[in-house]
C-alpha cells in the first residue's frame, strides 16, 4: 500500500474514527484503525464490536493495499504534522509517514486479524443534519451515566411517519425532542435505544458537515439490534441498548399552576453565581412572586448567597428547589434566548421550554426536571 494525501483530510479522517476507538480494548487489534486503498479511494475504518466508523477519502494511490496501525497513535501524529501532503507506505511490517521533512515510522498489526465491519441495516430514512445534530445534543444531556442502569444511558429514538422523537431520562430528568424527517415508507414506525455517547458523538460530527443524514435501522432480521448513520463520506454503526425503555412521557404535567418567563442566559448567569456556595448536593433554591425572582443557595450556617432578577411570573408565589447542575444543563440545552418554566407544586416535575419573542411556548423541546425537597 502506498498513497499520497492531503494533510487535513487524513487527520480529519483518522481523528473521527479513533475517537471511537476503546481506551482498554478486549484485544490489542480492536485498538488500531484499518487504511485500505483501492480505487483511488482511502478508507479508514475502526470497530470494536458495539461500534464501526469509516470514511472515505480521496488520495493519489501508487499501490493498493491495507495496513492495521494504533488509531490513537495515528491521530496524534496526523494533527501534529505540517501543512503539507502526506506520503504513506506500509513496507514490511511498518508503515511510514513522510510529511515535508518529518518521518514517522509505526508498527503494524496483522491485517487478517481484524474483525469484519458490520454491514449497514436498511435505510429507514434522511434528516436534517444540522436539525439532528442540535436535537441529539437536547436530548442526551438528560441521558444517565450509570453503567449499572444501561437502559438509562440511552437515547430511544422513535420514528412514527414523517416524526422523528428522541427522549432520555437519568430518573432525576428528563428531556424530549420532537423534529421532521423524511421516512421511505409513510406508514414508518421503528424505535431503537441507542447508547447517549455514541448518537452524541456521532451526530456531533454529521452535523456540520451539512446536507443530510441518512438512517438506517432494521426492521428484523439482518442487521437487528443496529442502527447506522451515514452522512457524506461519513458512515457509523452502533449495536442498539437491550430492554424496555421507561413510559416517561407519562411523568409530563397536562396542566401548571404557575409558569415564569424570564431571559436564558440571565438566569444561567445567576444560578452559577449563587451556586458558588453551593456543595456539590446542596440544591438553589428560586423563588417567584410578582416582584420576580430570588435565586438563593447554602444554608443557615454555611456559606450564603442570594441574587434577584427580572422574570415575568404568573401564579401564586412559590419556592421550588433543583439540582444547579441539572438546571443549568437544561437551560443549556434551550435553543434561544427565552424560555418558560411551567410550575404545578414544589414537590412536583417542572417543565422548561423555549419561547418566542412574545411568551409563547415553543413546540418541540422540553426539559422536564425533578424538584429536591426542601425543609418546612
Amino acid at each position: 500500500m502506498k498513497f499520497r494525501v492531503e494533510r487535513d483530510a487524513l487527520a480529519d479522517a483518522v481523528a473521527w474514527t479513533a475517537k471511537s476507538l476503546p481506551s482498554r480494548p478486549s484485544v490489542p487489534v480492536l485498538a488500531g484503525v484499518m487504511l485500505r486503498v483501492a480505487g483511488g479511494q482511502l478508507v479508514v475504518s475502526g470497530f470494536d464490536y458495539e461500534v464501526s466508523t469509516q470514511v472515505s477519502v480521496e488520495v493519489a494511490p501508487d499501490a493498493d493495499g491495507a495496513a492495521l496501525v494504533s488509531g490513537r497513535l495515528l491521530a496524534e501524529i496526523t494533527k501534529a504534522l505540517p501543512a503539507k501532503p502526506v506520503d504513506v507506505a506500509a513496507v514490511g511490517a511498518h508503515l511510514e509517514l513522510v510529511c515535508g521533512s518529518a518521518r514517522f515510522t509505526l508498527p503494524t498489526m496483522p491485517v487478517e486479524d481484524y474483525p469484519t465491519l458490520p454491514e449497514m441495516p436498511a435505510t429507514a430514512g434522511t434528516v436534517d443534519a444540522a436539525a439532528f445534530a442540535s436535537a441529539v445534543a437536547q436530548v442526551a444531556v438528560a441521558a444517565g451515566r450509570d453503567d449499572t442502569l444501561p437502559l438509562l444511558t440511552g437515547v430511544r429514538v422513535e420514528l412514527e411517519g414523517s416524526t422523528m422523537t428522541l427522549l432520555a431520562t437519568d430518573r432525576y430528568r428528563l428531556a424530549i425532542k420532537e423534529l421532521e424527517w423524511r421516512p421511505d415508507t409513510s406508514d414508518a414506525s421503528l424505535q431503537a435505544l441507542v447508547p447517549a455517547k455514541t448518537l452524541a458523538d456521532t451526530a456531533k460530527t454529521l452535523g456540520p458537515i451539512g446536507g443530510e443524514v441518512t438512517v438506517a435501522l432494521a426492521r428484523g432480521g439482518m442487521g437487528e439490534g443496529m442502527i447506522g448513520f451515514v452522512g457524506g463520506a461519513r458512515r457509523s454503526t452502533s449495536r442498539l441498548l437491550d430492554g424496555e425503555f421507561p413510559k416517561v412521557r407519562n411523568l409530563l404535567p397536562d396542566h401548571h399552576s404557575a409558569q415564569a418567563r424570564f431571559q436564558v442566559s440571565a438566569l444561567v448567569e445567576v444560578v452559577r453565581r449563587v451556586a458558588l456556595v453551593a456543595e456539590r448536593t446542596t440544591p438553589v433554591r428560586l423563588s417567584f412572586s410578582e416582584d420576580g425572582l430570588v435565586v438563593e443557595a447554602g444554608g443557615t450556617e454555611d456559606a450564603r448567597a442570594s441574587e434577584a432578577m427580572d422574570c415575568t411570573y404568573e401564579g401564586e408565589a412559590m419556592q421550588v428547589a433543583f439540582n444547579p447542575g441539572y438546571l443549568l444543563e437544561g437551560l443549556g440545552a434551550l435553543d434561544g434566548p427565552t424560555a418558560v418554566l411551567s410550575l404545578t407544586d414544589p414537590r412536583k416535575p417542572a417543565v422548561l421550554a423555549p419561547a418566542s419573542e412574545n411568551g409563547e411556548i415553543i413546540p418541540g423541546y422540553r426539559y422536564l426536571i425533578m424538584p429536591i425537597r426542601i425543609g418546612a
